[in-house]
Parts: structure tokens; C-alpha cells; sequence
């Protein structure tokens, strides 16, 4: 369909160790400098940026992006967000969206588009030319649905849209490509055969409780003298971490040869003097300005050094230089504490009779759905409606709630904020910031046991964030005296994971 011009072409460009600033600056500044000022059968050039929750669309990517636009002088009034939060996206912004593509309209003058959980499926906007996906994605074809999104033709010239993604997802469109292509490419424009519905859900009496630990560890710091001189390696150090690199393919049509480039130049470094330098890391570590110069023009890697390192890398400030000081200066000791806490596993609506939830159908199970027995019923439905994100996830309830070692299971993950009080506190090393995680099942087995349970897609089992809401939530499992489980999607759909129940508490991953 692209060779024979009917659909646009597309050029994919990853990027590698950049950070969500710095991808979208170049992202929008190469954007518009390939269409801006330009219209295309009357309309002008879209670029759809995906955010992976509303507080990043609003606090993270909409900040970010009005400061690059200032800069580009473009007005801000061209940005759109959709978000499906009606605190975020009102109902204009809604009708804009939808009329992206009609001449002579409000939405017509929107070009950058930050979207969360829209756009992909069904989404056909034709002078849509740019997409920008930077965090990995709950499952891998959501990078090929959002990349086709923008291969709808536009005019009777064929022209190239932009894929602009992070090498992972980069990596994960090749695949993709090579997995589906045959499939997806006379599946491209079609819209999904899934459309959301609208589900009012009804918490169910009794309350459903639980007491678990509530941990939080206790640190000690003790001051220790500076005796010797500190050796910082960065002589030895691999700095392809801090590398900027933009890689270019130019054509899914020709498939051309990837193209790798150095970006650095991108990079907002402060520079820094003896001085500055000093005194920032004595700011950091509260500690002498007299004590850190001596630190440093002591270091066997030599001031001059670590200057002009920590002047082309930032990063090697709060990477090396001030964990090495700190640690060298101080002894650090962690006690942990716990106590018994009551939760609530879903908590009725304040102002309403249910909640509001938008499911996709075949997604969507109620107490009457699939024919359950009423002994099954009784096992769960703390809500009268479960709307899951995923078929794995839809799976594995099904095979716990007909499974007779299990005596309750309730679908958690949907009843986020204040719905539900059973949360995980984790730290966010992506954020910098102690985030709430809320796994998606908790089951009660027959023998008395308790399992917190996460469904997680194939690609995201070693993401970094991942990994953090992991070992937080087994440092509570295990406190509580449960088992947390990880179920990777595909498992879940080859097998019936409790048939060898035994072998899955000697590993937390499956």
C-alpha cells in the first residue's frame, strides 16, 4: 500500500539517552522544520505526542512543549489535549479533536496533540503527520497502531510522515514490522472492531477488607572523617550512557539503511568552574566548601578532570561525583519498621451511586457474564463490573475464579486514588518521586494464603519502573505473609497457571 502511494511513507527516528525534554525539543524543532508553515489540501500538519498518564500529559509534556513552542514562536493556542479526564479535556477540546481534519474549524488550527490512551485504534487523521512516543507502552503493538495513525494519504503527492521514538520503541516497531507486516498493512485505516462502552460500576456489599503491613524504614547517618584520597574512575569510565544518538531509517517503503548521528549538541549543560562545582555539591551534601575543594584536587583523577567530564556530562554529578562523596563521608544505617493496617479493598462513590469507568467490549465481565456458577460469584465481585485492560488480564481472572484452589479473587487494578486503599508505595526511578502502584489482583486460596497478583505484557517485565513497584510490592507480600506473583501476558494465555500452583511460590516472575 506505501509503495503503491496509497498511504503515506514514513521515516522513523529513534533516539538513545535522551530524556523526555530533550526528545521532545528535537522533536518538535525537526517537526516543524519539515512542515511548518505548510497546509496540505487546506489543513495544516498534526503531530500527535502519547503520554503514558494524565499527571505526565498536564505537569510533564504540556509545560515542556509551551516552552519549546515559545521558543519556536508558535502559538501556544495550537496545542491540544486529550486525555479522557473530563478535569483535563473539556468538551471543546473534544469537538477540536474531532474536527482536526474539517476545514474552517477551531481544531482545524490545532497542530501538536498530546494524547493519553486516544489515538490509537480507529484514529484516522488524515493530515496527521508526526507521532511521538517516548515511554514504552503497556503492550508492543501499541508502537505499530500508534506509527500507522499517521500513514492515512493526505493529497495526491505522497508524502513522508515522521516516527519519532525512543530506541526501545524503535526497536520494537522493527519487530513489529517484521512480525505483522503482511497483516497489519491491509489492516492499515481500519478502524478496531472493540469500541469502548461506557460502564456504571456498583460496589458490591459487604465491604472487603484486609489487614497488611504498612512498612517504612528508619535511617541512621553517621559522619565519617575524610582520610584518604578519592578515586572517582572517570578515566575509566563508559560515557555511551550519556551519548546522544539520533538514528535514522528515512523510508519503511525502501527500508533504507539506519543512519546514526550524534546529538549532543541538544543538551542543555551548565558548565561549570571549580568554584561552581564546589559549591554546588557542598550545597547538595550541606558540607564545607573548604572540605569538597580538597576532595576533589586530592582525587587521583585530577581536577581538570572532572571538570571537563562533568562539563560535557552533567549526568557524572549526581551519578558519581556525589554518591562517591557521600558515601566516603558518611555510614548509613537502615532500620525497617511495620504495622498492621485495616484496608479497604473498594470504597462506595461520595456524590454518586457508581463510578464511571469506559471498558472495551469483550473486556468488560459483570456477575452475569460467561455463565458463572453462583459459587464462582460468591468467590468475587467486590464490584459488579470489571472493565480489564488486556485479554491476559481477563484471562487470568477466569482461570482463578473457575480454579478450586482459590476461595476469593477481586480484579484491583481499575480502582486507583481514593476508590480502593490497597496501594503500594514505590520510588519511581524514572520521577525521582514515591509513587502509589496498585496490582491488579488479590486472591485468597483455599489453604488460607493470600496472593497479590500483576499481569504484565512480555516487553514490560524488566522496564525499570517495573522492577520498582516489584520489589516494593514484595517487601510488603512478604511482611503481610503473602506471595506476589508476576504472570507475563503470553503465559497466561498458553497455560492455565495454577494447575502446578507449587512451583510458582519459589519464584516471584512466571
Amino acid at each position: 500500500s506505501i509503495a503503491h502511494g496509497y498511504l503515506k511513507d514514513a521515516d522513523p527516528i529513534a533516539f538513545e539517552n535522551v530524556k523526555n525534554e530533550e526528545f521532545l525539543k528535537v522533536v518538535i524543532t525537526k517537526f516543524w522544520e519539515r512542515y511548518g508553515g505548510q497546509t496540505y489540501e487546506g489543513l495544516m500538519p498534526k503531530l500527535a505526542i502519547f503520554a503514558a498518564t494524565v499527571e505526565e500529559a498536564t505537569k510533564t509534556v504540556r509545560p515542556a512543549v509551551e516552552k519549546i513552542l515559545s521558543e519556536l514562536d508558535i502559538p501556544l493556542s495550537s496545542i491540544l489535549v486529550n486525555t479522557g479526564d473530563t478535569t483535563v479535556t473539556k468538551d471543546e477540546d473534544i469537538r477540536n479533536f474531532r474536527n482536526l481534519d474539517v476545514q474552517g474549524t477551531e481544531g482545524s488550527q490545532k497542530q501538536f496533540i498530546i494524547l493519553v490512551e486516544k489515538g490509537r485504534e480507529g484514529w484516522n487523521c488524515r493530515s496527521l503527520l508526526g507521532i511521538a512516543l517516548f515511554r514504552s507502552p503497556k503492550s508492543k503493538v501499541f508502537v505499530l497502531q500508534a506509527t500507522m495513525r499517521c500513514l492515512r494519504q493526505l493529497s495526491d503527492e505522497q508524502l513522508t510522515a515522521t516516527v519519532f521514538l525512543s530506541k526501545e520503541n524503535y526497536d520494537i516497531l522493527n519487530d513489529e514490522l517484521q512480525k505483522n507486516y503482511n497483516m497489519e498493512i491491509t489492516d492499515m485505516g481500519k478502524t478496531s472492531k472493540k469500541k469502548k462502552i461506557e460502564c456504571h460500576v456498583r460496589v458490591m456489599p459487604p465491604p472487603r477488607k484486609l489487614v497488611v503491613k504498612r512498612i517504612w524504614h528508619e535511617y541512621k547517618l553517621t559522619e565519617k572523617p575524610y582520610s584518604e584520597p578519592i578515586p572517582f574512575g572517570l578515566n575509566e569510565l563508559d560515557t555511551s550512557k550519556y551519548t546522544l544518538t539520533m538514528i535514522e531509517k528515512g523510508s519503511l517503503r525502501l527500508n533504507a539503511h539506519e543512519k546514526e548521528t550524534n546529538i549532543d549538541y541538544i543538551k542543555d549543560n551548565v558548565q561549570y568552574s571549580e568554584f561552581t562545582l564546589v559549591a554546588e555539591i557542598a550545597r547538595y551534601l550541606n558540607a564545607s566548601c573548604l572540605l569538597i575543594a580538597k576532595i576533589l584536587r586530592e582525587s587521583p583523577d585530577g581536577i581538570d578532570t572532572i571538570i571537563e567530564m562533568v562539563n560535557k556530562y552533567n549526568e557524572i554529578l549526581h551519578d558519581i561525583l556525589i554518591p562517591t562523596i557521600f558515601h566516603a563521608l558518611n555510614s548509613v544505617e537502615a532500620v525497617r519498621h511495620s504495622d498492621d493496617v485495616e484496608i479497604t479493598l473498594l470504597k462506595a462513590p461520595k456524590d454518586a451511586g457508581y463510578y464511571v469507568f469506559s471498558g472495551k467490549e469483550g473486556l468488560v465481565i459483570t456477575k452475569e457474564h460467561n455463565n458463572f456458577t453462583p459459587a464462582e460469584i460468591l468467590k468475587s465481585f467486590h464490584a459488579d463490573t470489571y472493565c480489564f485492560d488486556s485479554e491476559p488480564e481477563k484471562e487470568c481472572f477466569l482461570q482463578y475464579i473457575s480454579s478450586p484452589l482459590v476461595k476469593e479473587v477481586y480484579f484491583t487494578g481499575m480502582f486507583t486514588s481514593d476508590q480502593g486503599d490497597l496501594s503500594i508505595q514505590y520510588y519511581d526511578p524514572e520521577s525521582g518521586r514515591i509513587r502509589k502502584y496498585y496490582p491488579d489482583f488479590l486472591a485468597k486460596m483455599t489453604d488460607g494464603s493470600y496472593q497479590l497478583i500483576e499481569v504484565k505484557g512480555d516487553n514490560m517485565i524488566d522496564d525499570p519502573v517495573v522492577k520498582a513497584k516489584q520489589i516494593a510490592a514484595e517487601e510488603m507480600a512478604t511482611a503481610s505473609e503473602m506471595h506476589y506473583l508476576m504472570y507475563a501476558g503470553s503465559k497466561l494465555m498458553k497455560e492455565n497457571v495454577l494447575d502446578c500452583p507449587n512451583q510458582y511460590f519459589q519464584k516471584t516472575i512466571i
